[in-house]
């Protein structure tokens, strides 16, 4: 039997608020999903009672003001000034940023790693203050050390896998593919803490077969929870008035498995026989994509929007005809549940998870196969050339997305997995032992 302190602790677990840390190893504030999924989950739960610390690397999340942020600075190599700088001496000050200096010089991504350890360093001293740390996709090895001390559980998006298996196949030189291959190492070691986790929750039930195929993570450690939007902020804004022809897409990295050079290829082929303007939320970045609007000689009508405000895109979303999600794969897209939100007629591949998201074409969304630049013009002519159709599809997708998900949602069903890890008996025994400590 428990001990009287024990059995309350308990109970306060399985009925009360909760101690939460928090941790993304990389919390972008405003594209991207990592860091929409922090902003909006940690608010979402400090709405419903629980407590919520968030340790991040940089670039830092916006967080709701209720929620401390402990900052756990990396090297910040891959910054967006300077992309794949070499470190300092004077930087390397600390094992931490010795060994992510390493893994740069290797040609490896070492952020996952260096940020679990540096998130152990910072917990390890905290042990009593949290029930439960809930990790956002870092998987560095030292999350089991973590878990070692507090009940911990993860939440993996989609897997990494995806995105190395779409690079390697758009590059064409040998050379370049084993850089890709070194660069994607990590991914391994995911995997590997992934199949040790008690819990892993995931966002679509595409994305939990293709982790159990390709990370071996056993289906029965893995729980879908989707997530959420704000219909509230991303709503209908009648008062302004569309742009005739104007599309409107998110790239929030300039990697392959996001599918804009198909977009951009497709706006080529379009711009042929109509005027068209493309805005991108996003930076642009020297490289594939700019190299290719360069060379389609299509820059006059391309426009690149980055460090915008939720609202302001909500107004873009309104200002524009339709919104494209071209992506060769996706464990879920944020974006497309957030422009759908808005009552904006959605184009959207089927690459993924997205039929699972975006509903059925023609009903919800104009869809089309991903890699295919021909059928993405032809479902994007669709939508330009039918207003009817549009505010069909706008209005559809908006029943949908507001039936479906919701941030409080999506919270609301994490905590219930909180729950089940931490009255896990190897959890348990953890607590017992803390209490048994916290008495002496």
């Amino acid at each position: 039997m428990f001990g009287g302190d024990v059995q309350r602790e308990l109970d306060r677990l399985r009925e009360g608020p909760l101690r939460l840390a928090y941790l993304t190893y990389r919390g972008k504030p405003h594209v991207g999903g990592q860091g929409v999924y922090t902003r909006h989950l940690t608010k979402a739960l400090a709405d419903l009672g629980h407590h919520v610390e968030v340790y991040g690397g940089q670039p830092y999340p916006v967080l709701d003001p209720r929620i401390s942020l402990h900052k756990l600075p990396s090297l910040d190599i891959f910054n967006d000034q300077y992309p794949g700088r070499f470190p300092a001496y004077w930087e390397l000050n600390n094992w931490p940023n010795a060994l992510e200096a390493l893994y740069f010089l290797k040609g490896t991504f070492g952020e996952p790693l260096t940020f679990s350890l540096r998130a152990y360093r910072a917990l390890r001293e905290r042990v009593g203050d949290f029930d439960l740390v809930h990790d956002n996709q870092c998987l560095g090895k030292h999350i089991l050390s973590i878990e070692k001390l507090i009940p911990t559980i993860v939440t993996l998006h989609h897997p990494i896998t995806k995105d190395r298996k779409l690079e390697m196949e758009h590059t064409k030189t040998r050379w370049k593919r084993f850089g890709i291959s070194r660069w994607y190492s990590f991914v391994k070691m995911q995997g590997k803490v992934a199949s040790r986790l008690p819990r892993i929750v995931v966002v679509s039930e595409n994305s939990i077969n293709d982790i159990h195929t390709d990370m071996k993570v056993s289906l029965d450690r893995m729980r879908l929870v989707p997530v959420g939007v704000d219909p509230d902020l991303f709503k209908p804004l009648p008062s302004v008035t569309r742009k005739s022809h104007h599309l409107i897409t998110t790239a929030s990295a300039d990697v392959a498995l996001k599918g804009l050079s198909y977009l951009l290829e497709a706006v080529a082929k379009l711009r042929t026989e109509r005027d068209i303007h493309l805005t991108i939320i996003g930076k642009p970045r020297a490289g594939a994509s700019a190299d290719l609007i360069e060379s389609l000689g299509i820059g006059d009508c391309i426009t690149y929007v980055s460090g915008v405000s939720d609202e302001r895109i909500v107004e873009l979303y309104a200002e524009n005809t339709l919104a494209v999600v071209p992506s060769l794969y996706e464990g879920f897209s944020l974006p497309s549940i957030e422009a759908m939100s808005t009552g904006i007629c959605l184009v959207a591949t089927t690459g993924g998870a997205l039929p699972e998201v975006t509903g059925r074409d023609g009903e919800t969304v104009l869809s089309c196969p991903p890699g295919d630049s021909d059928a993405l013009a032809a479902a994007i002519r669709r939508g330009l050339d039918d207003e009817s159709l549009r505010t069909r599809i706008g209005l559809a997708g908006r029943t949908r997305v507001v039936e479906r998900w919701s941030w409080r949602h999506c919270a609301a069903l994490t905590v219930d997995q909180y729950r089940e890890v931490l009255t896990m008996p190897h959890n348990v025994e953890k607590l017992r032992r803390r209490v048994e400590n916290a008495g002496r």
